[in-house]
């Protein structure tokens, strides 16, 4: 497949061997550019030969000279230099099909993409990988991959993905531990259906190998909105415990045997299970906190850590409120009350917002929109500022997901809305107001 180039850099070394906007990348080395992966991994060399057609249509040939690494100066329509590879499963705990319908149509688009994983941190599930991928991320030892496995039975996976190509991709998972290709596993966990003795096989088929670093599972989470869908039950308290039990005893004898834990479960089974969360050095590494694995552990150390740091003076009373969501209450207040106790000019109330639009088993902060903030904190006195978690928005940072901007809500409620990350040096910062002093 051959890519349109869209611009030269100017002063780039495409630009001085004068190769144009409109030409069209063909190889580079005599190896095919199929998109952005290939692109960035054979433009490395100091000394390139790249193959293109011209606007006139003509094959030509440039060489070209310049440091290791250094980037040729192409540009093209998009960054993956095709479009994104869709999900081409239907998962029974899928979250995207439990979406409303008006949102905003970048929320239904399922990527299952190998590039987005390498290059994003994405999640995928092998069932929409060609060989021509599997080889290259062989041949390129492109490391880690991330991959949602959800359980190592052929039969199992097959019914739980509706997908009848998804037992054999568990083959993948070997080829690329064969080739010492670091792997991030993670596993839905829906109950009577993967969890129990089903997750006691898949822990022990992937802690078998020798380069799944890292293996979490989190809880099928469950909207309102499961019209028409397969049943699948929530997690109780006892069936919670269970999990966390079953995963402990495998992260302990990963420990014995290669000296890290590798097994986990993610934050939302302690808070189910009513069970005290590990601390920050029980993660190691914290590879899944995208996944909600040790997030509350590394907040509260990192919070910790901060206020013992901290000299600021707070000189005059700073009234704030901090919104999240009904998990991460309990945690989010804690480390507000030892705040309050160290600066007396602080007070600081946290509101934990229930999630009326999607439905009260959803509990994460991440999940909650504009519309539940401004019903359950409208009329209210929220202070000076009013703190939400930056994972309430979108990547660019200005829109929830009932497609409500940050500035619609901030005039609805009348107020400053500061989106604060998951770092507890940033969240004391933020309580504190010390950027706007700055």
């Amino acid at each position: 497949m051959s890519v349109i180039i869209k611009a030269v850099v100017k002063g780039s070394p495409a630009y001085k061997a004068k190769i144009s906007a409109g030409d069209t990348l063909v190889s580079i080395d005599g190896n095919e550019i199929m998109d952005v992966l290939d692109y960035r991994f054979y433009q490395n060399e100091a000394k390139l030969t790249v193959e293109f057609i011209n606007k006139k249509g003509n094959f030509k040939f440039k060489k070209i000279k310049k440091k290791v690494y250094e980037e040729i100066g192409l540009e093209f329509e998009t960054y993956l230099m095709d479009k994104k590879h869709a999900c081409k499963n239907k998962c029974v705990f899928c979250f995207i099909d439990q979406l409303p319908k008006g949102l905003r149509d970048s929320l239904y688009f399922k990527d299952d993409d190998s590039r987005l994983s390498f290059l994003f941190g994405n999640y995928i599930t092998l069932t929409n990988i060609t060989e021509h991928e599997v080889d290259r991320i062989i041949k390129m030892h492109i490391s880690p991959i991330n991959i949602s496995v959800h359980t190592t039975n052929p039969e199992l996976r097959v019914k739980m993905m509706k997908n009848k190509n998804a037992g054999k991709a568990l083959e993948i998972i070997n080829r690329f531990n064969a080739a010492g290709i670091k792997l991030n596993c993670q596993m839905v966990l829906c109950p009577d259906y993967n969890d129990g003795e089903e997750l006691e096989r898949t822990l022990r088929d992937l802690t078998a190998l020798e380069n799944a670093e890292c293996i979490a599972a989190v809880p099928v989470g469950l909207t309102r909105f499961r019209d028409g869908l397969a049943k699948v039950k929530p997690f109780d308290k006892e069936r919670a415990i269970k999990t966390i039990e079953i995963i402990d005893r495998f992260g302990k004898e990963c420990l014995e045997k290669y000296g890290e834990r590798r097994v986990y479960a993610a934050d939302e089974f302690y808070i189910l299970a009513e069970r005290e969360l590990p601390d920050a050095s029980h993660y190691e590494e914290f590879l899944q906190l995208e996944n909600g694995v040790g997030l509350v552990a590394l907040l509260n150390s990192e919070a910790k850590s901060a206020m013992e740091e901290c000299d600021y003076k707070l000189t005059k009373k700073r009234i704030i409120t901090i919104a999240t969501g009904e998990a991460a209450y309990p945690f989010i207040k804690k480390i507000v009350d030892s705040a309050a106790q160290k600066w007396d000019n602080l007070e600081c109330r946290v509101k934990a917002v229930k999630n009326n639009f999607f439905g009260r088993s959803i509990t994460v902060a991440g999940l909650i929109t504009a519309t539940d903030i401004l019903d359950q904190l409208n009329g209210i006195d929220l202070g000076e500022e009013l703190l939400i978690p930056a994972v309430m928005l979108r990547d660019g940072g200005d829109m929830f997901l009932d497609s409500v901007t940050l500035e619609e809500l901030s005039e609805k409620l009348n107020i400053k809305i500061t989106p604060v990350a998951n770092d507890g040096y940033e969240l004391i910062d933020a309580i504190l107001g010390i950027k706007e002093k700055e």
